[in-house]
């Protein structure tokens, strides 16, 4: 299979505003406020920082991420796809670590999504576990990385088949990493404002949500907690 895509940084990358100071900012950012009748209030852009303009407009560079999704002439359709699920898996994968160190079970006791959306892992019986978010993240992770290096799933020796039902198992793998990336822009997104990670973070998401999208991995219901931002990132990056 391919190697991990990697996304250059470039002196031409896109910035609108000074980081630093935007950081600064981000420190009086309120949290998401409740109306007497328990109803949550309308959406604005407090209570979801990562739709503020200064932040969602950069990336680390202009990458086409259409050409870097679309399958080429004459390329294995599987193949291609196992290729970026390792890629996809391997960058994910670096980000929560990056940020371990804020994602704590004190600090995050549930894996929790946009709109306070909750993530519970499936047990070996199939019965619906809540958990930390940490530990949400190393349950998924482990068994994605279990996934990738199983031969029988993802081979690496020409010739070999890739498994019946192999987009099916993808379409699995893909949510639980939409699962990570949702958190990190719910519950982590000012800390990767102040450690300068969201021009990285916004092209790793665009080219993932572009590759969801040409190799139909996710329903719109797995996306939804997020299609503001989707969308809104989509504009900017024209994709």
């Amino acid at each position: 299979m391919g190697g991990c895509h990697s996304y250059a940084s470039t002196s031409g990358s896109v910035r609108e505003a000074d980081t630093s100071s935007k950081a600064e900012e981000f420190c009086d950012i309120i949290g998401y406020k409740l109306k007497n009748n328990n109803t949550r209030a309308a959406p604005s852009l407090e209570e979801k920082p990562y739709l503020m303009q200064d932040y969602v407009s950069e990336r680390i560079a202009e990458i086409d991420v259409r050409t870097l999704t679309e399958l080429p002439e004459g390329f294995d359709k599987a193949e291609w796809m196992a290729s970026h699920t390792v890629a996809f898996f391997k960058h994910i994968n670096l980000f929560s670590s990056a940020l371990s160190e804020f994602c704590t079970s004190g600090t995050c006791p549930a894996a929790v999504g946009p709109g306070d959306v909750t993530y519970c892992w499936t047990d070996e019986q199939g019965k619906k576990v809540k958990c930390s978010a940490p530990l949400y993240t190393d349950f998924t992770m482990s068994y994605i990385q279990e996934l990738l290096g199983d031969e029988e799933v993802f081979p690496t020796k020409v010739g070999s088949p890739f498994p019946k039902g192999f987009e099916f198992l993808l379409q699995r793998i893909f949510l639980y990493l939409f699962h990570a990336l949702a958190h990190l822009y719910w519950a982590h997104f000012r800390d990767v404002v102040r450690l300068d990670m969201h021009p990285h973070l916004n092209t790793l998401f665009v080219h993932f949500i572009t590759f969801c999208r040409e190799f139909q991995l996710l329903e719109s219901s797995d996306t939804g907690p997020l299609e503001d931002l989707i969308s809104t990132l989509c504009q900017y990056h024209r994709t």
